[in-house]
């Protein structure tokens, strides 16, 4: 309570105090409810919910407060109050937890300890934020106004407060009536375009040009690292210049927690930037490591003006809101067919975000969950970009995003990004959607334990009925009110009517035409019905419908929904239909093809009247239909066409049924290739120049020990050991000291495979350790049934518990739960495993219910095979442990213990830790005393 100001009614409009909305925070099993006056009362479960259902109620994140109180998801009504709501229109692109403590934080109010604190702490916090919105001036003031009165009329609860704050009437006046606050996009700036870059130079960079750049980075009155600074100099040896073409300088770059590699690599990347004027291209697998560099980056560019200028985060198109999608939301917004409520979070998010990433960017990770999936339909849908044809093309978050990268020193992309592109460019000698190739010479891989299976997605290949269906979809566009997308006809129609030659121009729309025929062929709306039924339309839903059916036969009962089937022997009918749906594929194929050459020719033949907005617009057409053509569908003509003969050489064929949601089910084909790193090595790092390679867990060292310390596991999972160049191996040991700040449990006296067991494990560790833990599981549903067990007795003490699959909230929201709140658990599967960075207490305790040993689906057991049977399995474990280990001791002065209840645990797999490590078997009451002993040491406030 910082101010007057914040003292304030929570709601200006209300005549009384007695109106406010009350004010309810639950946990499991126990609900509070705040009045306007202070007064505390625990309402039933049922009255709880009652409140939540009809209201007035005030709340932080109203699916997760119903989730709580064992309440279905409440609908919008004018009585429901979220805090969360109010915080992300008053303050857009901005963000903090989705609680009452979260919201504290962020506003700078006294943060909240217990449940009571916290209901009164929502009533502070709406107070601060309408207090906030009654500072608007100006323009912008007016414009809240109308935006708010729209929301209103759809039934926004906090209309008629913020209204109050601002001190404007629930109508409009005449003038601004025929106005639509929603359309926003006229006040976006406009990008334009800029000379090419050119080629970057090749000048080397010294160990000490990259030990003298990070000692700037770090700043003075930072500790002295020297592991850090020998790590810089190593990394700084990628950026050497490449001495023969497809072989790059590589180096493989292992370096423990704590020792700072982002600035380590960071520091050479950006003086080789600056000395070659070219980009390097910094790839994550996870979006946290994109935001946490991100963050790095302002130590490089302090200036916000010069980072946006030199520094870009770049994702695939899907992740940025597409403002074409958005103006036809707002249309159909009048009628019904979109929510205006929504619509007016995105209108106040556009003008404020920085890049318009909707998926892990600016935009609060909670608010498309308060929304209801609301959002979705508003990110650039696969393919259906018209480019330069759009009116909003100038304004294009993508287009902008693309186009600073190419000027900019570091681009920070992920893992998933850079091998399409790259995968696309080996086999299409083509430019990049926007016209231009991007050069990606010099390339850093963080999270580098990661490559191997986000390689596996890249090159791999899956027919299946959704993505069928989608291509249908991308060929013919919306084929029902209930659906949404632009076809070819819309995007191409104009192009290929400016074709001058009458012949040419013919055979285009010739193509056109046979290629909307063809695609008629494939999975259409209803499609899922039909091939669970029986009764598929078409030939791809009657292989798919025979690909259900052979699954079912092979599969073992009660295998549950996902079930999968070796794809040989086939079954009756099998090939028969394979071969139909070739066909189709294949004259779709080639009319994709003649549109393609059609649009090539345009930027060839015209090339001297085309002007850039129109090539780069039949350049990127002619690269989507290319990438169909040339690509996707020739690897499934591939298979339909080979399905009664063995896969090529070192790739496994399956068939696998998989849910969509809650009912439907999805069939597909596909194929693997054993080691994805073959073609991970020559379509991506050979046409480089140099590669970082680096992770904390790059290597097993059990394995590498057995072959006399060569790298065999990270050169196998890295690609490296396919480059004609042995890559440059270097090691930095953590400067933690794990003997002393350590401790690793083995329970041996706890029945994995009793439920009962288990959760009261998970229970006594959590209580020992007084919350701060994170709980591992193999399983969704063993978690589910922990977490029913033990939250209701362990919220009821002030220990908050928290579960993915359990909560309605989505993992980053999740994370940041718990990391703001030092005495909450969270319990998670493997996305909270590799994507947590939560430093101090909040994380103290790791328990893993089981060890992680791999999933013996079909392609593990044939990568299994080709491995090294147990030395495989083995290897996959241990990494998965260290990188779980990994996620107690993020700084110095962290302490953590990390538990397994696993009698079962090889002692070969305990290499996974630290060497000096203290590890032991012991039971579960040793182990519950000694975590709080351990501890206790060295917090002093624990139980």
């Amino acid at each position: 309570m910082a101010d007057s100001e914040q003292q304030a009614d929570p709601r200006p409009t209300a005549a009384s105090a007695a109106e406010a909305p009350a004010a309810l925070v639950a946990a499991a099993g126990r609900a509070l409810v705040c009045t306007a006056e202070g007064e505390i009362v625990a309402p039933s479960p049922s009255a709880a919910r009652n409140l939540l259902t009809a209201g007035p109620v005030l709340v932080a994140h109203a699916p997760f407060t119903a989730r709580r109180l064992d309440a279905a998801r409440p609908a919008r009504h004018p009585g429901l109050f979220d805090a969360l709501e109010l915080f992300a229109f008053v303050r857009p692109a901005a963000t903090c937890a989705p609680t009452p403590s979260g919201l504290a934080r962020a506003l700078g109010l006294e943060v909240p300890e217990t449940l009571e604190d916290q209901a009164l702490a929502l009533h502070m916090a709406v107070q601060a934020l309408l207090a906030e919105a009654a500072r608007t001036s100006g323009e912008e003031r007016a414009h809240v106004a109308r935006l708010v009165r729209q929301m209103g009329k759809a039934g926004w609860a906090w209309a008629g407060p913020l209204l109050g704050a601002l001190d404007e009437g629930a109508e409009a006046p005449p003038a601004e009536r025929a106005r639509n606050a929603f359309a926003v996009w006229e006040a976006l700036p406009r990008w334009e375009d800029e000379a090419g870059r050119g080629a970057p130079g090749t000048a080397a960079v010294s160990g000490q040009e990259a030990r003298d750049r990070l000692a700037r980075l770090v700043g003075r009155a930072a500790e002295v690292r020297p592991t850090q600074a020998a790590y810089a100099e190593t990394a700084a040896k990628a950026f050497a210049p490449r001495a023969m073409e497809g072989a790059p300088n590589v180096v493989l770059a292992e370096a423990g927690t704590g020792i700072g590699k982002t600035l380590g690599y960071l520091a050479p990347a950006s003086v080789w930037a600056e000395k070659n004027d070219g980009a390097v291209w910094v790839s994550t697998y996870t979006k946290a490591l994109q935001r946490q560099i991100d963050r790095e980056l302002d130590r490089l560019y302090p200036d916000p003006r010069e980072k946006r200028a030199r520094a870009v985060v770049r994702k695939g198109r899907e992740n940025y809101l597409c403002l074409l999608n958005y103006q036809e939301a707002v249309g159909r917004a009048a009628t019904g067919g979109s929510d205006p409520v929504a619509l007016g979070f995105v209108a106040r998010w556009l003008v404020a975000t920085r890049d318009g990433d909707v998926i892990g960017g600016d935009l609060p990770g909670w608010l498309p969950d308060l929304m209801g999936g609301a959002f979705s339909g508003l990110t650039d849908r696969r393919g259906e970009c018209i480019y330069s044809a759009c009116e909003h093309y100038r304004r294009c978050f993508i287009e902008r995003t693309v186009r600073r990268a190419r000027g900019a020193d570091i681009v920070v992309a992920n893992h998933a990004l850079v091998m399409a592109q790259a995968a696309l460019d080996a086999l299409i000698d083509a430019p990049d959607e926007d016209g231009v190739s991007e050069a990606r010479t010099r390339l850093v891989f963080d999270e580098g334990h990661h490559l191997f299976e986000a390689a596996d997605s890249a090159f791999s290949a899956c027919l299946s009925g959704l993505e069928t269906a989608e291509l249908r979809r991308w060929v013919r566009g919306a084929e029902s009110r209930r659906r949404r997308g632009r076809g070819l006809e819309t995007r191409l129609a104009d192009l290929i009517a400016a074709i001058p030659e009458d012949r040419p121009r013919e055979k285009a729309e010739g193509a056109l035409r046979a290629a909307r025929a063809r695609a008629a062929d494939l999975p259409g709306e209803g499609w899922t019905s039909r091939i669970r039924e029986g009764t598929p339309a078409g030939p791809a839903e009657t292989l798919l419908a025979g690909l259900m059916a052979h699954v079912r036969a092979r599969s073992p009962e009660g295998a549950g929904l996902a079930q999968e089937a070796e794809l040989r022997p086939l079954t009756d009918g099998l090939s028969e239909a394979a071969d139909a749906l070739a066909t189709v594929l294949d004259d779709l194929a080639g009319n994709l093809r003649a549109l393609s050459g059609a649009l090539r020719a345009r930027l060839t033949n015209e090339a001297e009247t085309l002007d850039t907005a129109e090539r780069t617009r039949l350049a990127a057409a002619a690269r989507g239909l290319d990438r169909r053509a040339k690509v996707m569908l020739p690897t499934w003509i591939s298979m339909l066409r080979g399905i009664d003969a063995d896969p090529p050489e070192g790739a496994v064929d399956w068939v696998s049924v998989d849910p969509i949601g809650a009912r439907a089910l999805d069939v597909a084909l596909r194929r693997h290739l054993l080691d994805p790193m073959a073609p991970f090595a020559v379509s991506v790092l050979a046409p480089a120049h140099g590669a970082l390679i680096t992770s904390a867990t790059l290597r097993d060292r059990e394995l590498d020990a057995a072959q006399d310390g060569n790298w065999v596991s990270a050169e196998a999972r890295t690609g490296a050991r396919h480059l004609p160049l042995p890559a440059i191996r270097a090691s930095f040991t953590s400067p933690f000291d794990y003997g002393a700040e350590t401790r690793v449990f083995i329970v041996t006296d706890v029945r994995r495979d009793e439920p009962a067991e288990v959760a009261a494990a998970y229970e006594a560790l959590i209580r020992a350790a007084g919350g701060g833990t994170l709980g591992l599981f193999t399983a969704i549903r063993r978690l589910k049934a922990v977490h029913e067990r033990i939250a209701p007795k362990l919220e009821g003490d002030g220990l908050p518990l928290y579960a993915q699959h359990v909560d309605a909230m989505d993992v980053g929201g999740l994370v940041d739960l718990f990391r703001e709140e030092e005495d909450a658990s969270l319990l998670g599967t493997d996305a909270v495993r590799d994507g947590v960075d939560v430093p101090g207490r909040a994380l103290r305790l790791a328990v893993f219910d089981r060890v992680p040993w791999p999933r013996p689906d079909i392609l593990h057991k044939a990568r299994r095979a080709h491995f090294g049977r147990r030395t495989y399995d083995d290897m996959l474990v241990r990494l998965r442990l260290a990188q779980a280990f990994g996620r107690l001791i993020r700084r110095q002065g962290d302490r953590g213990v990390f538990v397994l209840l696993d009698a079962m645990t090889p002692s070969r797999l305990l290499t996974a830790f630290p060497p000096e490590t203290p590890v032991a078997r012991v039971g579960l009451a040793e182990a519950v005393g000694e975590t709080r002993a351990f501890l206790h040491r060295h917090a002093g406030d624990l139980p």
